[in-house]
């Protein structure tokens, strides 16, 4: 009784898990004219009899060819990143046929561009930008990065205001025209995708900082550490 009782649970999570996906997919695209599309996700776990001493396997497999894909259901495949849409039927259409896909953010264009720091180094520069009233929108978070969310760019600007920097620190990536970025609430093999900044609630389509606004304030976040070296280090 109990396992039964146990399946039904996870059965009724699970369903809950996707209709919150695929929700999220349609404000992303219908009400913030984000651009999404399904990520190619993970393989389903194939039913196996373990033996003593036998391990927890390799970890989770991406559903794309390459078997040693090294972001396991974290990138899209097919559809490609061309395809990326705000057209509600379409979004539904994918994610009735792939509820468990990850939704993925074609980033640049019309829709928000992101600063991405390694985890511990995005904690740390979130507090530091705390400290110094820095303004910032929504910020996502994976168990290995974390991505600053900003207003679109292009990349001869990102160019511009990388080169009059002395420095920048090296673990900043960029995500900008031709980029993704995953966003929540999607799981893919390094584990589930989340807001460490929510957009506030209501909004109509969240407020994004400019990207000038927040590498200055990382590169100052940076330098200003006390006894050298930087906070913002893998």
């Amino acid at each position: 009784m109990r396992e039964i009782l146990g399946r039904r649970r996870r059965l009724r999570f699970r369903r809950k898990a996707r209709a919150a996906r695929q929700d999220a997919a349609v404000t992303f695209a219908v009400q913030w004219d984000w651009p999404v599309l399904p990520g190619v996700g993970l393989q389903e776990p194939a039913p196996t009899t373990k033996t003593a001493g036998d391990g927890d396997g390799d970890g989770p497999v991406c559903a794309c060819p390459d078997p040693d894909c090294v972001v396991p259901g974290a990138h899209p495949f097919d559809p490609g990143l061309l395809a990326a849409t705000t057209d509600e039927r379409m979004i539904r259409w994918w994610w009735t046929r792939r509820p468990d896909a990850p939704i993925v953010l074609a980033t640049g264009g019309r829709a928000p561009c992101a600063v991405s720091l390694p985890a511990l180094a995005g904690a740390r520069a979130l507090r530091v930008l705390d400290g110094m009233d820095v303004r910032l929108g929504p910020v996502v978070a994976t168990p290995t990065r974390w991505s600053i969310l900003v207003a679109p760019y292009g990349l001869e600007r990102l160019g511009e205001l990388l080169c009059a920097k002395d420095s920048v620190p090296s673990s900043l990536r960029f995500h900008g025209e031709g980029g993704y970025l995953l966003l929540p609430p999607s799981t893919t093999g390094t584990g589930q995708v989340r807001w460490e900044r929510e957009p506030l609630a209501g909004s109509a389509r969240p407020w994004l900082p400019d990207v000038e606004a927040v590498v200055d304030a990382l590169v100052e976040a940076s330098r200003t550490t006390p006894g050298g070296g930087s906070r913002l280090a893998y």
